[in-house]
This record gives C-alpha cells, structure tokens and sequence, in this order.
C-alpha cells in the first residue's frame, strides 16, 4: 500500500488535471479541420442589399456601418486564422498587407468566393455562399481601416 501525503496527493490531483486538458484539448474546436468549423451569421441590417451577382469592386468603402459591421464579422469568423485585428500569427495570410482599392477587391472577392484548396487540403472554405457578400464586402471595408505598408 503506497502512503498517502500531501506531495503524493498533490502529484495525483496535477495528472488527472493533465488528462483533463488534454482531452479538452482533442474536442476543442480549434483543434479541429478548419471545414469542420460553421461560419457565424452577420447581421448585416442597415447595409444597402447588394442582390445575388458579386460586385467586382467594394460597393461599402469608406461606409461607417460596413466598417463596424465588418470588424465584428471578421471576429467571428476570420480571426482564428487571420489573427486579432487582422494581425496573423503564421497560419494565413496576414490580411493588414492586402493592397487597397480595387486590385486588392479582386483577389479579396476571388478568395472568399472559391476558398484555398490545394492536394485536396482545404486551406480556407469557401464563405460567399454561407456569409453572402454583403457581410464578406463589410469585412472588406473593415480591412482597409487596419491597412499597412
């Protein structure tokens, strides 16, 4: 029979902590693929509606609404790989550098409509259909205010 003291009791309660976390860990939904993860619902109200055939350039720069609307959209839904404030810590693009204006429009609207999917991997989903552009034209507007050189 092994003695019970305070240290044995002490080294028990930090292992079953241990086991905790890491099964907590494994469920986590950031430990998950990204494709696993729904996108958040944007309320979009107060936002001109834009119908179903994607602008080519963004209708809302410069919008006040857009921006706001935009910042909290890309939390939901961008910052898990994007980073906080657009700031990416290494697994994507690190959107602050996405160039202003209509060229970066392009590449903006191209990515978000048919998502990064190379060997089969999904780097990033597809989010036109599931956020609509209207919430995905906002997140743009929002980007453009947190811009660098």
């Amino acid at each position: 029979m092994t003695p019970t003291t305070p240290r044995t009791l002490a080294l028990a309660g930090l292992a079953l902590g241990a086991v905790a976390a890491l099964a907590v860990a494994v469920q986590a939904p950031s430990a998950r693929a990204h494709g696993d993860m729904a996108p958040q619902a944007v309320d979009t109200a107060g936002l001109d509606r834009l119908g179903t055939d994607w602008r080519d350039s963004n209708p809302y720069r410069g919008n006040k609404r857009a921006i706001d609307i935009g910042e909290s959209a890309f939390n939901q839904n961008c910052a898990r790989c994007h980073g906080l404030g657009a700031v990416s810590g290494g697994i994507a693009p690190d959107l602050r550098y996405l160039e202003k204006g209509d060229s970066g429009d392009e590449w903006f609207k191209e990515r978000v409509t048919n998502g990064a999917i190379r060997d089969g991997v999904t780097y990033m989903p597809r989010f036109g259909e599931a956020l609509g552009q209207e919430a995905l034209w906002a997140i743009r507007s929002w980007l453009e205010t947190v811009h660098e050189e």
